[in-house]
């Protein structure tokens, strides 16, 4: 265990490094804080140790790391592996430690989850008085005057637990007391649903039960008096929500309405194209209603969300639907607690009156970390340490005593919370005494209001509850995050951790400051799984905080295609750079017990299959070291970001999306972008599409990859009221945090509070630029221009600056790039290969530096800024290109066979089906003739499927992944050189007999240049 000095003197020395220029030997060969890591899926209890050591061995060799142990599932019926390896039994631990053991050995690290499986914290040690809780209720009406003695509802319960918090007693109408109720609806197209009542009925709030689907809460509401004759009321509008929804129903508040006839109507017509925020309205529109219930009581619309039960965000309630006459006075709110016994039964004096009468108690959510195995059970309380200290003790704590301390010490450096997937939660024990003192009063009285009951009026309700959610979002930080913290650090590991919305409810940047690794996510052609709120997130957060590591799950697949290479996944890894995000963790890696079976074991057809049985990964070390190279320039300096826009005070609340700046920075943005998002918006027709295949979803939802560079040249961060009111300064005019970011202005979408408004104020009157959207321009100079849209980011530290410029397009970027940057010379750091080029053709004015530039499609470079601006040398190399003209070919495929030719072929096109369907790794071998040179020569392999491996002469000159080319100088003789090209496919054509081009198809050319590389 390292000592709290230690740990000091650690994070010391590496800020300390973090601020030098970057070494160009370093960055040949970077540290082990760039590798990437990997997502170790342990599944289904099916685990050998000849396989973990295969892992591991693969995992080294490749350039990775280190890796995220986590376990999913139990065994199946029949188990897929014997002996079984059930999480927590003795044979588990035994594999746990041996693959510490084996990591050790092998100078790999190792990090675990806080729980089996991956969401969140939860165990079978979790009673469910220690699980995550939440509010329930139930209520009746009755008549006083009279002495009451009467068993109450109990309120639903989960998990066989429920206690009492109070019973309240409030008189209300009679009339409030008429409901209706109809279902279910399924329909694709146009319907309706008809509710006909004998006497005209009086309508206040309508429930609406279903599964997570958006046409539900959209339905147009019509009434009529005769049946035949219908006017419009109004229409439902959904809350914002996640994707996990389905916890509560949705209550919409609405004008008294009284009619005979009320008619819903379904039409998509109108229907939005979905997001992460409006997860529902993702999918191919279609009614699925299970219920839809009328009720003549008053209620606070979508309340359920408000009351942080579920993460939504509704609209507020207004005074036209809940005028004070609707409301409950405080002064007629009568806590009725002392007359309820303990079986339930009131036993109650009542005034004279109506009465309404609310048991409101608490219980379980019931949610459990699902994809568990031998230690699944219910989710620990988020809010309670007791219970979130006992989590972590009998999982992490037992990991480390299970291995041994010295040895975990050595091998276990991380501790992770991965995204949250267990639902919301609004009470704990603690609840009640924690909002007292937060707050400064008590919520007792108010209490109504989390079960929908208007409370004084909907003003008052809406604040009641806002102070629910704050309360909510800072137990999530204090109590859950910054417990987590305190334990990994006195075990001597870092923390890292992916978000909390839109699951549970709070502020999704406010938790990264406890946080020592913010995550995100990014999917892989799965736009309906996709998260780039989560990596703007995770970026935000990490920049307010000053965390320089900011990592991302990557390359999650929802339905895996067996196709997939690192060319493939390069511009979504770049674009992910270009985004802030500096270390990778790929997923996934999933153990194989199996050393006969291949491809071996998966996720389920989940993630990209990016582990040793991939044909490719014996040849995956080239994009390894690229994304290395990457990494590690990454983490130098600090982000540089002109514009932070603050996030606004509602609960919860998210990192914004660039697609939902066109009305805040209009300017900026441009108005070739604002028409086509509002384009977007109307999504005419509601079409669909499918991605990946047989998965129906809306067409029209918003592409990450259409918002390259969407400030032109200007880069934004979220700024939430927690860095406003605790964290900022002002100096020498820009907003400056503890962390190290700086700002050169800070936009404000809309109103704010009155706090609020005074600290903005205050930081203005020290010289803060304070903006109110809508912005049109800003006076400051864009950080990056180029004549086409390129990603880039931009980092700095005393001495230096670096940008990272990808060219996302098909095509070649040739011309001039603009950089913020004076005095100093450009540099063109290549991280596909480690060199680094002095001689850039550049001009320095007295405000930028323009550097010419030409990028291939998809290719990325950096611009590092360490040397004095001198005269730039003008070098025009002269390439005399031709074509490598080469002796037969002989291709040896594994151990199955071995081809002569003199040409050559596409595998998938041979009538053999032991070539045509071959997937795996082809030794290709042939002689070519060259001519004494002293020049730079380079090889062009033409057309690869999928990577290669190149040497000449037994010396490695390289693998192909990406771009064809290769120099190969150093391995060049003149005469007769033997040239080796290994190439893999994917397992596309082995298992799906797909068709896809493989192996190496050329044609080969040399290049040679005349006098030194431009």
């Amino acid at each position: 265990m390292r000592s709290p000095i230690s740990i000091i003197l650690l994070l010391l020395c590496t800020n300390a490094t973090a601020q030098q220029a970057p070494d160009p030997k370093q960055f040949l060969n970077p540290p082990v804080a760039a590798k990437p890591w990997v997502f170790w899926y342990w599944m289904n209890a099916a685990v050998s140790k000849e396989g973990l050591h295969a892992d591991l061995l693969a995992m080294k060799s490749a350039g990775i790391g280190g890796a995220y142990l986590m376990p999913i599932n139990g065994a199946t019926n029949p188990p897929q592996y014997t002996p079984i390896t059930e999480q927590l039994s003795p044979r588990w631990w035994e594999m746990v430690r041996y693959a510490m053991q084996q990591a050790d050995s092998l100078g790999l690290q190792l990090a675990m989850h806080a729980c089996d499986g991956f969401a969140v914290a939860g165990g079978p040690w979790i009673t469910p008085a220690l699980s995550m809780q939440k509010i329930v209720s139930s209520r009746i009406t009755l008549y006083g005057g009279k002495h009451i003695t009467k068993a109450l509802p109990q309120p639903p319960a989960l998990e066989n637990y429920y206690k009492d918090i109070a019973v309240f007693a409030f008189p209300t109408p009679a009339a409030w007391d008429d409901t209706a109720r109809k279902g279910p609806l399924k329909c694709e197209d146009s319907c309706h649903l008809d509710f006909t009542f004998d006497k005209p009925f009086t309508c206040r709030s309508i429930i609406i039960h279903s599964t997570n689907n958006y046409q539900s809460n959209r339905l147009l509401i019509q009434t009529s008096d005769d049946g035949e004759h219908f006017h419009d009321i109004g229409r439902l509008i959904p809350p914002r929500h996640g994707w996990q929804d389905g916890d509560a129903p949705i209550t919409h508040s609405i004008p008294t309405t009284t009619a005979r006839y009320f008619r819903f109507i379904y039409d998509k017509t109108g229907s939005e194209p979905g997001a992460e925020d409006l997860d529902a309205a993702k999918w191919k529109p279609v009614l699925k209603l299970t219920a839809i219930e009328l009720s003549a009581a008053p209620a606070i619309n979508q309340f359920e969300g408000k009351s942080g039960e579920v993460w939504r965000i509704g609209l507020p309630a207004n005074d036209k639907e809940l005028p004070a006459s609707l409301c409950i006075p405080q002064s007629k709110l009568i806590n009725i607690t002392a007359y309820l016994d303990k079986q339930g039964h009131l036993d109650w004096q009542a005034p004279p009156g109506h009465w309404t009468i609310l048991r409101i108690g608490q219980t379980s959510t019931g949610h459990t970390n699902a994809t568990g195995g031998g230690a699944k059970g219910l989710e620990c309380d988020k809010f309670n340490p007791e219970a979130i200290k006992l989590q972590f003790d009998r999982w992490f704590g037992e990991a480390i005593r299970q291995a041994g301390p010295e040895l975990a010490s050595r091998v276990l450096k991380i501790f992770h919370v991965d995204s949250w997937e267990c639902g919301s939660q609004n009470w704990s024990p603690v609840f009640r005494a924690e909002f007292k003192k937060r707050r400064g009063y008590d919520l007792l009285n108010y209490l109504p209001a989390m079960t929908g009951v208007p409370i004084g009026s909907a003003e008052e309700s809406e604040k009641f509850l806002h102070d629910i959610r704050q309360t909510i979002a800072e137990l999530i930080h204090d109590q859950f995050y910054v417990t987590l913290a305190n334990l990994a650090h006195a075990h001597g590991c870092t923390f890292s951790a992916e978000c909390v919305a839109p699951t549970m409810t709070g502020d999704d940047l406010l938790h990264y400051s406890a946080v020592d690794i913010p995550m995100g996510e990014f999917w892989l052609r799965s736009p309906t799984h996709d998260k780039p709120n989560d990596i703007l997130d995770a970026i935000s957060g990490g920049h307010l905080y000053g965390k320089n590591i900011i990592q991302a799950e990557a390359f999650t697949e929802l339905r895996e295609a067996w196709d997939e290479t690192p060319a493939m996944l390069k511009t979504l890894q770049d674009r992910n750079y270009a985004l802030g995000i500096n270390r990778l963790v790929l997923h996934v890696f999933v153990h194989n017990p199996w050393m006969d079976r291949k491809p071996g074991m998966t996720l389920g057809g989940v993630g990209t299959y990016l582990q040793r049985d991939q044909t490719w990964w014996p040849l995956a070390k080239g994009w390894i070291d690229y994304t290395t190279r990457c990494q590690w320039l990454l983490q130098q300096g600090r982000p540089v970001a002109d514009i932070a826009v603050f996030t606004g005070e509602e609960i919860p609340r998210r990192a914004w999306l660039p697609e939902r700046l066109t009305t805040i920075l209009p300017g900026l943005i441009g108005a070739d972008r604002i028409t086509a998002e509002t384009k977007r918006l109307e999504n005419k027709g509601e079409p669909t599409t499918k991605q990946p295949n047989g998965v129906v979803h809306s067409a029209n939802m918003a592409d990450p990859a259409d918002w390259t560079d969407p400030l032109h040249g200007y880069a934004f961060d979220s700024f939430n009221p927690d860095a406003l009111f605790r964290l900022a300064t002002v100096h020498n005019g820009r907003i400056e945090l503890p962390g190290g970011a700086s700002y050169a202005c800070l936009v404000v979408p809309g109103p704010t509070s009155p706090a609020a408004a005074k600290r903005l104020a205050q930081l203005k009157s020290h010289g803060a630029t304070i903006l109110y959207a809508p912005v049109t321009h800003l006076n400051i100079r864009p950080d990056l221009t180029a004549l086409k849209n390129l990603a880039y980011t931009h980092r700095t530290g005393p001495g230096f600056d670096i940008y990272f410029i990808s060219n996302p397009s098909d095509h070649q970027f040739g011309g001039l790039v603009t950089c913020r940057i004076t005095g100093r010379a450009p540099e063109l750091w290549d991280p596909l290969t480690g060199s680094v080029d002095t001689a850039l053709q550049y001009n320095s004015t007295p405000n930028n530096t323009l550097v010419r530039l030409t990028l291939e499609g998809h290719q990325s470079i950096f611009l590092v800024f360490r040397r004095k601006a001198a005269t730039p040398k003008q070098l025009n190399a002269t390439i005399v290109k031709t074509a490598l003209k080469t002796g037969p070919w002989t291709i040896r495929f594994d151990t199955i066979k071995t081809v002569t030719t003199d040409t050559l072929f596409d595998w998938s096109q041979r009538s053999d089906t032991t070539i045509r369907y071959y997937s795996g790794l082809a030794v290709y071998t042939t002689t070519f003739e060259a001519t004494p040179t002293q020049n730079p020569a380079f090889l062009d392999l033409g057309h690869v499927a999928d990577i290669a491996k190149v040497t000449i002469n037994n010396i490695d000159v390289g693998t192909v992944w990406t771009s064809n080319k290769l120099e190969i100088t150093k391995a060049l003789h003149p005469g007769v050189n033997t040239l080796k090209v290994t190439v893999a496919n994917t397992w596309a054509n082995r298992l799906h007999h797909t068709g896809l081009p493989a192996g190496l198809l050329g044609p080969l050319t040399l290049s040679v240049h005349a006098s030194p590389s431009p």
